[in-house]
């Protein structure tokens, strides 16, 4: 089993939250991490609550939960059933012992948060993403396998590229003709998919409800508004809004979306392969959003993720706020970077602490008046300098 990241930060949470909630996208590897976690407490109890048998077993949920107060109790795919947000919140309250629950879910931040607001100072929220770079690529060879393929485990660890697109195509037609009507979304499979593949042939552009909503044969702004809601809310596409410092300028204020997995992106885009990747024209904005979510993995606790640009040309393609203490990052898809203007004037804009240029190389060196270029494996060192 590949270690995930995220687990120690997991296992602290448990010892001071009397329950987490666990978010992520299906099949980004929650069970397996959950089921790791439980054979560490004796007794510990599993429920998936896509199971009949399991589901019956909550019929009476104040009576169940009551009856396992002295054990860990994991109940995965809780979307099913957000009825029990209700009976966990008096007994977590009649015992506020930290670990008691673990709640996985896959109908995401939003839609799940309103459902669990109840809980507020009971439960603490973790996101699980697909694999990271720092969990499975050592070398350029193995990053350019997670770039490709995305990381989602099956995907990622497939014996073929060809079985990995496989995995990938049925994916994304399993989450838009059953998982979806199952958290009540009732969107045609076909409009959401059309929708979806129009965002991965915008990837990492600005987002513009009324164009696409004509694209799609002419449905209103707030449809397509509502249709990447849905996305965002089930954690597979990212919006990305700008950041917007007071520098006296005409800031551009429409967010950026990406496909968040990679490999999804390119399932999309109908690549099925690596050389069919590097000879297409979303090569660039495709390592631009493998960035973005390795430094959104990354994060320190309370940072802000955007980007900058202004109406007359300066750009910087990731900000990274925390607190007083900025990072700005560029990201090109080249092992010989160049940048533009527009990145030295928003540099001068900003004036982050650090300000650096992501390229698929194997080590850091300099480029120019104090900027470095560095690999996909330096992010996490330098998003600690921030915490």
């Amino acid at each position: 089993m590949i270690e995930r990241a995220l687990a120690s930060l997991l296992n602290e949470r448990l010892g001071f939250y009397p329950g987490i909630v666990l978010l992520g996208p299906r099949q980004v590897g929650k069970t397996t991490l959950a089921r790791a976690i439980a054979a560490r407490h004796p007794g510990a109890l599993f429920l998936d609550l896509e199971r009949l048998a399991d589901r019956a077993q909550l019929a009476e949920p104040e009576l169940f939960l009551a009856q396992h107060r002295d054990k860990l109790v994991v109940l995965d795919e809780v979307q099913m059933r957000p009825d029990l947000f209700t009976p966990l919140r008096p007994e977590i309250d009649a015992d506020r012992r930290p670990g008691r629950f673990l709640l996985l879910g896959s109908a995401g931040g939003a839609m799940l948060r309103q459902r669990a607001e109840s809980l507020a100072g009971r439960v603490g929220y973790l996101e699980l993403q697909p694999l990271l770079a720092s969990e499975v690529a050592p070398d350029l060879g193995t990053l350019q396998r997670l770039w490709h393929r995305g990381g989602f485990p099956l995907a990622y660890l497939a014996p073929s590229d060809r079985l990995a697109y496989a995995w990938r195509q049925d994916f994304i037609q399993t989450f838009l003709q059953r998982d979806l009507p199952q958290m009540g979304i009732g969107v045609s499979a076909d409009t959401l998919h059309r929708f979806w593949r129009m965002l991965a042939h915008l990837q990492g552009q600005l987002f513009n409800a009324s164009q696409i909503g004509l694209s799609l044969g002419g449905a209103s702004h707030s449809t397509a508004a509502r249709y990447l809601d849905i996305l965002v809310d089930t954690m597979l596409v990212r919006r990305l809004e700008p950041h917007l410092p007071n520098v006296g300028k005409r800031l551009v204020k429409s967010p950026k979306t990406y496909v968040r997995d990679s490999g999804l992106l390119h399932a999309l885009l109908n690549i099925a392969s690596l050389s069919d990747l590097q000879g297409h024209p979303i090569v660039g904005a495709s390592w631009e959003g493998f960035v973005v979510e390795q430094v959104a993995a990354h994060l320190p606790e309370g940072a802000q993720l955007g980007f900058y640009r202004t109406a007359a040309g300066a750009e910087m393609d990731i900000v990274v706020q925390a607190g007083q203490r900025c990072l700005g990052i560029e990201v090109k898809f080249s092992s010989a970077p160049t940048v533009s203007k527009g990145f030295w004037r928003a540099r001068d804009d900003l004036r982050p602490l650090r300000t650096v240029v992501v390229a698929p190389v194997e080590r850091r060196f300099p480029l120019k008046d104090g900027v470095d270029v560095v690999p996909v494996s330096a992010l996490a060192e330098l998003l600690d300098e921030l915490g």
